[in-house]
């Protein structure tokens, strides 16, 4: 059973950075794609980056393609989202996610495990 637990979150003003942490246990990493979304209040949880642990390929949402930056520490077991240049539309919820796959999925229905979440606010 794998498990998921999100750390990093915090407060931050506008233009500034964060890096979020998922660390990862109970499987095979290589065999998983891992997946960061987000939810805010009122609005569909929706997708932000996805990468596959075996060959690194990524995706990343329109919304933050050149501010944020999935990756992943093998030694650690950990997958990292590094968001910069942050604005207050990217407060929100995020969650890693996990799957078996040998692809990088963007659907969150695609995804098998969940972590808790991580706030994450944004000043103006």
């Amino acid at each position: 059973q794998v498990q998921l637990v999100e750390s990093g979150g915090g407060v931050v003003q506008a233009g500034g950075s964060l890096r979020l942490s998922c660390a990862i246990s109970g499987s095979t990493l290589s065999r998983y794609a891992m997946g960061w979304f987000r939810q805010s209040p009122g609005k569909e949880r929706e997708f932000v980056a996805a990468l596959n642990w075996s060959h690194g390929g990524t995706n990343y949402a329109d919304s933050v393609k050149g501010r944020f930056t999935i990756s992943r520490d093998n030694a650690k077991s950990t997958v990292y989202l590094q968001m910069n240049s942050l604005k207050p539309e990217d407060t929100a919820v995020y969650y890693c996610a996990a799957v078996i796959s040998i692809w990088v999925p963007i659907g969150q229905h695609e995804y098998d495990y969940w972590g808790q979440g991580t706030q994450v606010t944004v000043s103006s």
